[in-house]
């Protein structure tokens, strides 16, 4: 008896402890038919409303005012930089941002660099607000897909590619 209400009380629990974790998910897109990086940073949107309230004044709406949005995605886009391996920066674009369902989305490009053989990147998107935030990096479109993981005092993380496959 005590082992299941043990087991109530934790699945009960559950839904508040599991997003306890600040985190968010970037796929990089090493786009080969329009010739540029695409990055696709993805949010919870209960994050960003958070977010919202402790960069700007009490009053932001992330949900519906589009100069709110804007505002925060370019906050977000001040926190990502990428570089070619030997320390080149890649200008990252704006391309929009937008909410969809239970996410926050913020879209950057750039043109694929000839030669490239891998990115060093920073992602400190929140984390100046929660040091605990987790920023993972899916890098796919050249070869195995890589994964980069910002957390506790990352700021420059890199992946290298494998050589390019015959064509």
């Amino acid at each position: 008896m005590r082992f299941a209400a043990i087991v109530f009380v934790l699945l009960l629990s559950a839904p508040t402890m599991a997003h306890q974790l600040k985190a968010s998910v970037t796929t990089v897109l090493f786009n080969k038919r329009t010739n540029n990086i695409e990055l696709m940073h993805r949010f919870y949107l209960h994050d960003t409303e958070h977010a919202v309230e402790h960069l700007f004044d009490g009053n932001a709406d992330i949900l519906s005012n589009k100069d709110d949005q804007k505002r925060f995605a370019d906050y977000v886009e001040s926190h990502i930089a990428l570089q070619t391996l030997d320390g080149k920066p890649l200008e990252l674009k704006e391309v929009g941002a937008q909410v969809d369902g239970k996410f926050f989305w913020v879209y950057q490009e750039v043109t694929i660099p000839e030669g490239i053989h891998g990115i060093r990147m920073s992602n400190g998107a929140l984390r100046d607000l929660w040091p605990a935030q987790v920023n993972m990096v899916n890098i796919e479109g050249k070869g195995k897909v890589k994964t980069l993981t910002f957390s506790q005092d990352d700021t420059w993380l890199e992946a290298k590619f494998e050589a390019l496959e015959p064509q």
